[in-house]
């Protein structure tokens, strides 16, 4: 705990902002090159989405990293940007295991480390069927003042966005979030809905939330070649994700919902990229949101690992 409060602290100093502002910059710009210049390999089957989960797991003994940002225009308030990197790990064919570091950084205001997450999915049913199902347990320790915006459940509305970070930030929250994924492929289609339920492990009640997401390639066949621009290569789809009230009220109305279009190109060599316009259904959502990410597989990661210390 003394460590993330030095990085909270430190990320609120101007000239800790611009070095994690620089890095990244950096992490971004070295995925994007790593693109071009690491030899190409056969990718794994990937969903575009941000909120909703697939019941596409990581494949075993791979690490996939990425850099991911979410930008929001806010009413009351500044317009903020909250980038966070996700470190996935493939413990075995049916779990795998992700751990989050989140920030955010509000115009007019501050800049500030808000928390980390570590999320568990498992697939109870190996083989493909026509519904597949996942379930995910993730803790986490964040503060008030978090604007990644990865899920929204309960009561959750754009003035939340508005308060101040100093004020925001003092408000310490560990959660325990679990979800029940749907998954199906079907002629290419990616259909997943997500049925989501948060508990403060303080006093508070229960909040519900869904995501809803449905993807596909621009063409099925591969190319004879391995190339870059190839249609196959280009996903695009969309979700949608809100809140659903808390176990005291269930209910659409006071919370806010929110669509999105996604457009992804994967490489073969294990680098994507994603981007995602969205836009708030009611007065209550932010009125637009903007998200893009970039992302690397390293391939047997963990059989590497345990080589060095052989």
């Amino acid at each position: 705990m003394k460590v993330l409060r030095f990085i909270s602290a430190a990320l609120c100093d101007s000239s800790w902002r611009r070095t994690y502002a620089r890095l990244c910059v950096g992490l971004f710009f070295y995925l994007f090159f790593a693109g071009l210049i690491i030899p190409q390999r056969a990718g794994a089957q990937e969903t575009p989405y941000f909120v909703t989960y697939s019941h596409h797991l990581e494949e075993p003994g791979n690490l996939e990293i990425e850099l991911s940002t979410n930008y929001a225009t806010q009413t009351g308030g500044n317009d903020f940007i909250a980038p966070w990197v996700e470190f996935e790990y493939g413990v075995k064919a049916w779990w795998t295991s992700e751990f989050y570091l989140d920030s955010q950084g509000t115009f007019g205001d501050s800049a500030l480390f808000t928390g980390f997450r570590w999320e568990n999915r498992f697939r109870p049913l190996m083989r493909e069927h026509w519904i597949n199902p996942v379930l995910y347990v993730e803790y986490e320790n964040t503060n008030g003042a978090d604007k990644t915006m990865i899920e929204v459940v309960g009561f959750d509305t754009q003035a939340d966005h508005a308060i101040r970070n100093a004020i925001a930030s003092k408000d310490h929250q560990h959660e325990l979030e679990t979800k029940l994924i749907l998954s199906s492929d079907y002629k290419g289609w990616n259909i997943s809905e997500n049925f989501i339920a948060e508990k403060n492990l303080g006093h508070d009640p229960w909040e519900f939330g869904y995501a809803a997401g449905a993807s596909r390639p621009l063409r099925l066949a591969a190319a004879p070649e391995v190339c870059n621009l190839c249609l196959e290569n280009f996903l695009v789809g969309a979700e949608f994700y809100g809140g659903l009230g808390a176990s005291w009220n269930l209910s659409m109305s006071g919370t806010s919902h929110y669509a999105a279009q996604i457009v992804a190109w994967e490489l073969p060599n294990g680098v994507s990229f994603r981007v995602s316009p969205g836009f708030g259904l009611n007065s209550n959502s932010h009125t637009f949101l903007l998200r893009w990410g970039v992302s690397y597989e390293i391939e047997g990661f963990g059989r590497k690992v345990r080589s060095w210390f052989r």
